[in-house]
């Protein structure tokens, strides 16, 4: 998919559709736990012999299994649908963590405007190497600015992780 750069104007108007697909990934985050616990009580009384034939919880755990997977594709479909399919970035961390990265420029470089779950607008930015514990404040001049300079086309693109 071709890199979409984004203002901060435009990044913030997706903000209340972001929070919507993340409560959509915590419930599924939350779901996935508790199904790899019940799998884990199971595991532990039964180790390897779990899925024996025999096994009086073998259908038990079979369900589980198949409840997981099908949660975890449902995560990943909500993810790719509403995150990556919308040129966004979804970093390390971004189930766990609740963030989502955008795609910008700041004096003649790649960054990323960076959005947590909890904030009501996008309030950061990072550069592309430096991640969450890297967050710095958006300016009034970075809000001017970010998304309107420089010519992507001529950008190195190299250090960029999508």
């Amino acid at each position: 998919m071709p890199y979409r750069v984004f203002t901060v104007e435009e990044a913030n108007a997706l903000v209340p559709h972001l929070i919507e697909v993340m409560a959509r990934v915590e419930a599924r985050r939350v779901e996935i736990q508790r199904l790899h616990d019940k799998l884990q009580v199971l595991e532990a009384l039964w180790g390897e012999r779990v899925l024996d034939l025999g096994n009086p919880d073998r259908e038990e755990a079979l369900l589980y299994h198949r409840a997981l997977e099908s949660c975890v594709r449902g995560l990943e479909e909500t993810v790719e649908q509403g995150i990556i399919a919308r040129g966004l970035r979804f970093p390390r961390g971004g189930v766990e963590n609740g963030l989502v990265d955008f795609l910008t420029t700041w004096e003649g470089r790649w960054v990323y405007l960076c959005w947590h779950r909890d904030e009501p607008a996008v309030q950061a930015w990072h550069e592309v190497n430096e991640g969450f514990a890297g967050r710095r404040a958006l300016t009034a001049e970075h809000e001017r600015r970010m998304g309107r300079e420089g010519d992507p086309s001529r950008m190195d693109d190299s250090a960029l992780d999508f």
